[in-house]
């Protein structure tokens, strides 16, 4: 898996760390523990997995962002937390 931290010399691409970020949900929401995980995959797409812990088993859902998509992506979520009370 391809993560976060790049570098560039000589115009070669290198990787840095091998990171997966995982958001857990609001403890306080009414519904099931879930986490969010983030991460670059071996293809160089962002891969966003929601898992729902369940009490007898997980239930996980994903997708797979190219680069533009995934700069749209982060943009509506920006502001959708902006029109956030």
């Amino acid at each position: 898996m391809l993560t976060k931290g790049y570098s560039l010399s000589k115009k070669r691409l290198e990787i840095m760390a091998n990171v997966k970020l995982i958001f857990c949900g609001d403890p306080e929401a009414e519904c099931c523990e879930t986490a969010v995980q983030v991460y670059v995959n071996d293809s160089g797409k962002l891969y966003l997995e929601i898992r729902d812990y369940l009490s007898d088993f997980e239930q996980s859902e994903y997708t797979v962002l190219d680069k533009e998509t995934a700069i749209k992506f982060s943009k509506e979520l920006r502001k959708q937390i902006a029109l956030m009370y």
